[in-house]
């Protein structure tokens, strides 16, 4: 996982690139920035932030497609039955 939480600028590099204005000027509008400086940081931080969900998300599904919750799942349930049988 990447550590993207430094965003204080000490991690900043001038970069000269070519951009879509109109692109831009959409992706300004609908995250609300008004730089395009701005803009760009949060498109790059929102893209790696999704990723690393998606990848997350991709792991849990192959962890538990392989069954290692699956104990844990049974002792939840057992718990669960006690305290309902606890109760009558």
């Amino acid at each position: 996982m990447l550590n993207i939480t430094n965003i204080a600028g000490d991690a900043m590099a001038v970069t000269q690139i070519d951009l879509d204005e109109v692109l831009l000027e959409a992706a300004m509008k609908l995250m609300g920035t008004r730089t395009k400086k701005e803009t760009v940081n949060t498109a790059l931080r929102e893209y790696v932030e999704r990723i690393e969900r998606i990848r997350a998300a991709e792991d849990l599904a192959a962890r538990g497609a392989r069954g290692e919750f699956d104990e844990a799942a049974a002792a939840h349930e057992a718990a669960k039955k006690a305290r309902r049988a606890g109760r009558t």
